[in-house]
């Protein structure tokens, strides 16, 4: 990762960052003991303070944090943490020490996505940024079926001194500094070919000769452009690369293209912009007050992680996130103090439609008694 001098300029970043994490989820699990309340090879569940949780989660390990924390503003008694701060001030810094936790055990091609209020976005975008850079700030317009708006029936409309806050907002990052003036240090993938190139001892131009990747412009070809962060190059071209400096003995083995290059993988047939419209949970028996649809979890980790990767919720809730990943065929890591949500987070994990393969056996899994059951 970065080493920083004390000016804050970035002078080397370390080539020989964590690899692909084979250690599965129940090995993971040892560091938690009596708060693992689930686990099997693709699903782990904690009943725990999730910042605590967190330290103990190791470095590089995840891919994708998804995750609803209080929203602080909305101060519902029935809400976990939604009136634990007097003032802002106190929620941001409490929400910054998470964002400290998450670079830390992000992977270098992760993503962080966050829920958050309409009234405290742009603040907790700048708390955020200052550990992860930000590169989205989504709308959901939370529509209803017919039927089930009834808030349009009972609010009054004369009485309201703002617009009603009638969508939420979802706050996207990256590895990366935010605002500086150099290109390269506002994407990972570029500091990180960088400096395995002056590992190599190479300029940008020998590289560009080796692998064939001329540009039409610069002498430096696309190389130049994907230090520079413009762009990434194709699973190929990488191969090409990685290649071509993993061949010089001090830069040694270079990640993979999964553990280095952020997916993103969109297309015409879905919502690629952002604004989004996927309805709210129709109430029900048992519904979580801050339940997230389904289909929107659904949507974020397929565009933003690859098979097998590690999705972690630190505020699970309902556990719907552990089920889409899980659906999805990624692995779940899902954070959550309260009881009975845990509970459900427990039974989402079980119940997950997962691949046939992946189906845990009886004896694979760990399911914590329930108080009832140890008498």
């Amino acid at each position: 990762m970065a080493v920083r001098a004390g000016t804050g300029r970035i002078r080397r970043v370390l080539v020989d960052v964590a690899k692909h994490s084979t250690a599965s989820l129940k090995a993971m699990s040892t560091t938690f003991g009596p708060e693992v309340a689930y686990t099997d090879d693709r699903a782990l569940v904690l009943e725990a303070d999730s910042l605590e949780a967190l330290r103990r989660i190791p470095d590089s390990s995840v891919s994708l944090i998804l995750t609803d924390p209080p929203y602080h503003s909305t101060k519902k008694a029935n809400i976990a943490g939604d009136r634990n701060f007097e003032e802002d001030e106190l929620f941001l810094d409490w929400l910054g020490e998470y964002a400290v936790e998450w670079k830390r055990i992000l992977k270098l091609s992760g993503t962080v996505y966050v829920f958050c209020a309409s009234e405290m976005s742009a603040r907790l975008e700048t708390k955020i940024a200052e550990s992860l850079r930000p590169i989205n700030h989504i709308v959901w317009t939370k529509p209803n079926d017919p039927g089930f708006d009834g808030w349009r029936g009972k609010t009054k409309i004369s009485a309201l001194r703002q617009w009603y806050p009638h969508s939420e907002r979802l706050l996207v990052f990256e590895h990366g500094t935010y605002g500086s003036r150099e290109a390269y240090r506002r994407s990972p993938m570029g500091e990180y070919l960088l400096a395995a190139r002056k590992r190599a001892g190479i300029s940008m131009i020998e590289l560009t000769e080796i692998i064939g990747a001329y540009g039409k412009v610069n002498r430096g070809g696309a190389v130049a452009n994907w230090e520079a962060g413009r762009n990434i190059p194709s699973r190929e071209q990488y191969e090409k690369l990685k290649a071509a400096l993993e061949a010089y003995e001090a830069v040694g083995e270079m990640l993979s293209y999964e553990d280095l290059i952020r997916p993103m993988q969109l297309s015409r047939e879905i919502n690629y912009t952002d604004v989004w419209d996927f309805p709210s949970v129709r109430p029900f028996k048992g519904k979580h007050p801050a339940e997230k649809p389904l289909d929107m979890l659904k949507h974020i980790i397929q565009a933003s992680t690859y098979p097998d990767d590690v999705v972690l919720d630190c505020f699970a809730g309902s556990g719907s996130s552990l089920r889409a990943a899980l659906e999805l065929g990624r692995s779940a890591i899902g954070i959550e103090i309260e009881p009975q949500w845990v509970q459900r987070s427990v039974d989402m994990a079980q119940s997950a439609t997962r691949p046939v393969s992946e189906t845990p056996g009886v004896e694979e899994a760990f399911v914590r008694p329930s108080p009832d059951s140890l008498f």
